[in-house]
């Protein structure tokens, strides 16, 4: 079994407003990144909640995914990574770390991945695009009483770090895994990429559309 965990209690302030909520593709950032997933082989979703948790929370009702809120969600990534990893089955033999801003990512990369990692024979697996290591990581779940007590200072870059040796680097050819949502010229880009972009001035605060439940 393998768990996906979507760190999204950020308080966007480079955005100047919920990322996690702007309309993308017939909903929301947040929720494209969802339904990728949940098209992909992860057995769960569970998404972290913090900043504005209820309307986070309520756009992905009609999704089948764990919502796990982190009450001290301005300490940073790390501390919602940390709520997801408490709240995924002890049964998941890993956990995918998947950004809650990263829209470009898509089933069949992450099916790659899963695919990749259960043959590598390897702890920790990082997509790579032109040389550079990006999101989403793989990680064992034998590495999780780690990451719950270590490497507050660098994350999770100090869990890779730390076991070189156990690290699979696999060639992607996306750089989706590098390109995440901080700022509004990040988010009119994948607009642009989807071909559904909004006017420049656009705050992204109109309402999208859920999809059905089922």
């Amino acid at each position: 079994m393998i768990a996906a965990v979507v760190p999204a209690a950020g308080e966007s302030r480079r955005m100047g407003t919920p990322k996690q909520l702007l309309p993308f593709g017939g909903t929301t950032v947040l929720g494209h990144v969802v339904d990728q997933l949940l098209a992909s082989a992860v057995d769960e979703v569970c998404v972290v909640v913090g900043h504005e948790a209820d309307r986070v929370a309520d756009s992905l009702s009609a999704r089948p995914v764990r919502i796990v809120v982190n009450p001290d969600c301005r300490a940073g990534m790390l501390s919602s990574i940390r709520s997801g990893l408490g709240a995924v089955a002890d049964s998941s033999a890993a956990v995918l770390i998947a950004l809650g801003d990263q829209p470009g990512i898509t089933p069949e990369l992450v099916d790659r991945m899963l695919q990749s990692f259960r043959t590598c024979g390897k702890g920790i697996l990082v997509p790579v695009y032109d040389g550079k290591r990006g999101h989403p990581l793989l990680v064992s779940m034998r590495y999780r009483d780690e990451i719950l007590a270590r490497h507050d200072d660098v994350g999770l870059r100090g869990l890779l770090e730390a076991h070189p040796d156990d690290v699979l680097e696999l060639g992607v050819s996306t750089p989706a895994v590098l390109q995440d949502l901080d700022d509004p010229e990040d988010y009119q880009r994948e607009l642009a990429r989807l071909g559904d972009p909004l006017p420049p001035d656009s705050s992204g605060d109109r309402p999208a559309d859920k999809p059905p439940a089922g």
